[in-house]
């Protein structure tokens, strides 16, 4: 079965694609969730009117993402975290963490837009995560677990 995507979501496609889903996961999950509409013949001309109109839109938000990619990159951010022995950490620095710094900083990132390379980071030290800015656009941004001064 073929549906439109009317969101992103994670590990299927993004918004306004056309994918191939199996029936049961189309049918009970996706379209009565909303997420999704059946492709059928009207939808998929309504779609393609729509993707039309979209393109010089899309083209500025990529533009916009491209900017952002090169500030964040050539930033490298601080984290403070209580450090017990060994530079092991009290709790862990996670995608929120790295939210909110950015955040401090004047750049608007939501934590689901960034993988980290481990899911806790529990050691002091420098890692390198990725912010997902738009479906073509990925940043790096280096980041330094520190000891609370």
């Amino acid at each position: 079965m073929e549906v439109i995507l009317k969101q992103d979501i994670k590990n299927l496609g993004y918004a306004d694609e056309v994918v191939k889903v199996k029936n049961g996961y189309g049918l009970n999950y996706l379209i009565p969730r909303g997420f999704a509409v059946i492709a059928s013949e009207a939808n998929m001309k309504v779609h393609a009117e729509t993707m039309k109109q979209r393109a010089h839109k899309m083209a500025k938000i990529k533009g916009d993402a491209e900017k952002l990619a090169d500030a964040i990159s050539s930033v490298t951010l601080t984290i403070n975290a209580k450090v017990g022995e060994n530079g092991k950490l009290y709790g862990s620095v996670t995608s929120q963490n790295i939210a909110d710094t950015l955040k401090k900083m004047g750049y608007s990132i939501d934590k689901k837009q960034i993988t980290m390379p481990e899911e806790h980071i529990r050691k002091t030290g420098t890692y390198t995560a990725e912010v997902a800015l738009h479906r073509d656009i990925k940043a790096k941004v280096n980041f330094d677990v520190v000891e609370n001064a």
